[in-house]
C-alpha cells in the first residue's frame, strides 16, 4: 500500500478562490494524498460571492477540515508530518501573518510550521498593483523559504479558456509539494516557424 501524504491546503479571503477549489480536486485524484483543510471566515465569503459552490461542499473535497480559530488543532504542531502547504489564493494579510510570525489564527500558525519544519509552503499571492509594503512583505517571505507563486497566467501553452489558465499554476504547484500528475505537458523548447511574407507588403 502507498503511504499517504499528508498536505495542507488554506483557503483564505483573496479574490481567485477556484484556484483553492480546484487543487483540492486535483489532490483528491491522488490516491496517496491526505487534505488537511483550513477556511477562513473571509475565504468563506468570497466562495459564495465568485462561485455557485456552497461551503459545505468544498469542505467536503477535505478528509479533514479544521476551524481556522482552533489554534490548538494538529496542523498546529510540527510533530504532525505533512508533505507540506499550500494556500490558495493567498491574501495579503495572511501573507503578512505569516511573514511576520502572527501566529494568531491556524492558517498562519500551520504556515509558520511548515517553514519551520522545513517542509514546502506555496503561497499563491493574490494582489495587484503591489505597493513597497506588500513587496517588502513577500521578499521576507521568500527570505524565509516560502515559494511565491502568484497565479501570474501564461500563454506559452496556448490555453482556450479560464480552467488551462488555473491548470497551469496548480500543476506548478504540485510540482513543488512533488506530487504526480499530468496537467501540463513538460516544456521541449520552441520550434521557430518560417517567416510569412507580409501580404500587405510590396512582393
Amino acid at each position: 500500500m502507498t503511504p499517504t501524504k499528508r498536505i495542507a491546503v488554506a483557503i483564505t479571503g483573496a479574490t481567485g478562490v477556484i484556484y483553492g477549489i480546484r487543487v483540492l480536486e486535483l489532490l483528491r485524484g491522488i490516491p496517496e494524498v491526505e487534505i488537511h483543510l483550513v477556511i477562513s471566515a473571509p475565504g468563506k465569503r468570497t466562495i459564495v460571492e465568485e462561485t455557485d459552490y456552497a461551503v459545505r461542499d468544498v469542505e467536503a473535497l477535505a478528509h479533514r477540515v479544521y476551524d481556522n480559530k482552533d489554534i490548538g488543532a494538529s496542523l498546529a504542531s510540527g510533530s504532525f508530518r505533512t508533505g507540506g502547504m499550500i494556500i490558495a489564493p493567498c491574501s495579503i494579510k495572511t501573507a503578512s501573518a505569516v511573514a511576520y510570525c502572527r501566529s494568531d489564527t491556524l492558517i498562519a500558525r500551520a504556515a509558520d510550521v511548515t517553514l519551520k519544519e522545513g517542509r514546502p509552503l506555496i503561497l499563491l499571492v493574490r494582489e495587484t498593483p503591489l505597493h513597497a509594503g506588500h513587496l517588502r512583505c513577500l521578499l521576507a517571505l521568500a527570505g524565509m523559504g516560502a515559494i511565491l507563486l502568484p497565479p501570474m497566467p501564461a500563454f506559452y501553452h496556448r490555453p482556450k479558456q479560464i480552467e488551462d489558465l488555473i491548470t497551469h499554476t496548480l500543476a506548478r504547484a504540485l510540482d513543488r509539494l512533488g506530487l504526480p500528475h499530468r496537467l501540463v505537458e513538460e516544456w521541449h523548447g520552441t520550434h521557430p516557424r518560417l517567416a510569412q511574407p507580409d501580404r500587405l507588403g510590396p512582393s
